[in-house]
């Protein structure tokens, strides 16, 4: 006859899942904004030397370009740390930093610029996260649902 006795365990739900799944988006997204926030406002700051460079990779229409990369980032940055349209900003993102490493950092010879195109798959990387995942629930697309 067996005479084992077994102890009942209740397993306490953990709050580290949901911890994660609700502070760890936000975070990513303020890291990631905060990345092309500061690249928007240094072009704001130094309009000349931005479309110089532009210029010198030979993409048409540097003034324009220059506009168009200085509002992507800055109002691209805001709406994604603030989680707004979450995906949709985050799939333009996607593109505009793949652009950016394919027409700016495409000298593989020179390390630094090998290093910043790779930088720049590694943020879309990153973005493909958001677009899959969302804003999560501390965003403003998280308050609507």
């Amino acid at each position: 006859m067996n005479n084992q006795t077994y102890a009942q365990t209740t397993v306490a739900p953990s709050t580290i899942p949901s911890a994660v799944t609700t502070i760890v988006p936000a975070v990513g997204r303020v890291l990631i904004s905060t990345l092309f926030l500061l690249a928007g406002f240094s072009k704001l700051a130094a309009p000349a030397m931005t479309i110089g460079y532009i210029q010198s990779v030979g993409l048409p229409l540097p003034s324009i370009a220059f506009g168009l990369a200085a509002f992507t980032e800055i109002v691209g940055g805001i709406t994604l740390l603030l989680g707004y349209r979450t995906r949709i900003v985050a799939s333009v993102m996607f593109v505009f930093t793949l652009a950016t490493a394919a027409f700016f950092h495409n000298h593989f010879g020179d390390q630094n610029q090998f290093i910043h195109f790779f930088k720049n798959v590694a943020i879309a990387g990153g973005l493909l996260h958001v677009i899959a995942f969302g804003g999560g629930r501390v965003s403003l697309d998280g308050r609507r649902s």
